[in-house]
């Protein structure tokens, strides 16, 4: 295990980030991510009717990241009170066999952030539960950190386990997202 936090994203690997809204599905939501001096910054407008939600992702990563001497991710985040979910893809044998059905395994965990300034949370990996749209699977399954393919943040009126966001807020928004790391 790693003594110091391995940073993952900086300056420049933000640049390349893009955003996946509601519109996807019908709604109506519009969000943008843009690259600052500080992070990466997603903003817009929520709108909580067919679909309500908004989100910004990393190009496919390759090969594999293998963060699995490390604890958890770090997330340093201007969330705005919000409770936000940071999600995973993988390259694990169970998560390419979900790419043949409708939708595909992402690993999610919530992130609830402070009303002002940075919040800075260590997230396990523990922490991580099989999510495919909103729902989690009911599967006895465990993260694996040596294959990560993709990290993206969200924000959604549904929480990991299906039910409402109890840090949901519709309506203009920005949130920075500062940086993760993984750490020990």
């Amino acid at each position: 295990m790693s003594t110091e936090n391995f940073s993952i994203t900086s300056f420049d690997d933000f640049k390349n980030w893009n955003t996946i809204n509601d519109t996807i599905m019908g709604g109506s939501s519009q969000a943008v991510c843009k690259l600052t001096p500080i992070g990466l910054s997603l903003e817009g407008n929520l709108i909580e009717e067919n679909g309500g939600f908004v989100s910004c992702r990393s190009p496919l990563i390759s090969p594999p990241l293998d963060i699995s001497h490390y604890l958890g991710l770090q997330i340093d985040v201007d969330g705005q009170g919000r409770t936000l979910k940071i999600a995973l893809l993988c390259s694990d044998s169970f998560s390419r066999l979900t790419e043949f059905i409708s939708g595909r395994v992402r690993w999610v965990a919530e992130v609830e952030t402070d009303n002002l300034g940075t919040t800075n949370v260590q997230v396990p990996f523990s922490a991580f539960s099989p999510t495919i749209r909103a729902r989690q699977l009911p599967f006895p399954l465990q993260f694996k950190p040596h294959c990560i393919t993709q990290f993206q943040l969200l924000h959604s009126r549904f929480g990991t386990n299906g039910n409402l966001n109890q840090g949901f807020s519709p309506g203009p928004f920005r949130i920075l997202l500062r940086s993760i790391s993984a750490y020990s």
